[in-house]
């Protein structure tokens, strides 16, 4: 019989990527999303999707039977966290505990908890292991919270969890509708409508991207090799590059021959992010997908599902 998995925020940009990843590995996809950012368009219709939000006690039905959780349901706009940092913890806190006690109860084999490189907001190491965190923002404190309680549960139930740190992850369904989007979609779209891509400071911000399918790849390690059991992994590729030097990438892909529009820096954002991956690549794993081969898969997919769409 195949595996039941539980993906939260299935609607989402991660999520909906890692459900249709599973799912094309035969196993049996069940979705929670509370559609409050993600989108129905985002979800395979292979996935036996639940509208539900991970704060309601009744989410503990939905996991019964499961093999193992993917925890990625999240508010995860830095904004949007900094203007409304009770609603960040609510979701991202306690959200979080209430799935943990669902799997609890449930007897849920493996728990995987999405977290985040904000974690290391405070730490000029590069590049940064696992071991080193100092979260600052309202979303990274959110974060930590949850993986907090991670660890209380792996420690006083001895729970299956392992946590995963993402850092930038781009590629295709990449949520582009945000007040303030993620960098790659914003500069693709824009620039495929014509329009001058806009970006936040100097430029000079340094960024540790990561293709979702290299992502993807890691999820499945975490999932099927139990020397993953109780680690934490961070999800980059031990490379970065400035926003500068993205938006040339894009603008040599695209030729449109638009200059940026550069606006007042954003507050709250790390100058540099940079992956240490060493323990991934213990479980055999190793990023694949180089940027301009990245930036290429998204240009096509924002060509014929985004822009021809409008």
């Amino acid at each position: 019989m195949a595996k039941r998995i539980v993906v939260t925020g299935v609607a989402g940009f991660v999520a909906s990527n890692l459900a249709r990843h599973l799912l094309d590995r035969g196993y049996v996809v069940i979705g929670i999303d509370n559609l409050s950012a993600g989108t129905l368009e985002n979800i395979d219709s292979r996935v036996e999707f639940h509208k539900a939000d991970i704060c309601d006690i009744a989410i503990r039905e939905l996991v019964r039977g499961a093999d193992a959780i993917f925890h990625l349901a999240a508010k995860s706009s830095l904004t949007d966290c900094l203007a409304k940092p009770l609603e960040a913890a609510n979701v991202n806190v306690v959200g979080t505990l209430n799935l943990l006690e669902a799997a609890r109860q449930a007897k849920v084999g493996k728990f995987v908890y999405a977290d985040t490189s904000a974690e290391y907001e405070g730490i000029s190491q590069f590049p940064t292991p696992e071991d080193k965190i100092r979260p600052i923002g309202v979303y990274a404190a959110s974060k930590h919270g949850g993986a907090a309680f991670c660890d209380s549960y792996r420690e006083l139930y001895g729970m299956n969890l392992t946590i995963m740190r993402y850092f930038n992850v781009y590629g295709p369904a990449q949520d582009w509708r945000r007040v303030v989007p993620p960098v790659m979609s914003s500069f693709i779209i824009r620039m495929l409508r014509g329009e001058r891509p806009v970006i936040y400071g100097t430029g000079e911000k340094r960024r540790d991207f990561i293709y979702v399918d290299d992502v993807n790849d890691l999820h499945m390690a975490v999932l099927e090799n139990p020397r993953s059991n109780g680690r934490v992994y961070n999800a980059g590729t031990g490379i970065n590059f400035s926003v500068n030097e993205v938006y040339y990438l894009v603008e040599e892909l695209l030729e449109t021959g638009l200059r940026p529009n550069y606006q007042p820096d954003l507050p709250g954002e790390a100058a540099i992010t940079l992956a240490d991956i060493s323990a991934a690549r213990e479980l055999g794993w190793a990023p694949k997908v180089e940027i301009r081969e990245g930036l290429q898969r998204t240009i096509q997919y924002i060509q014929e599902r985004v822009v021809k769409a409008a």
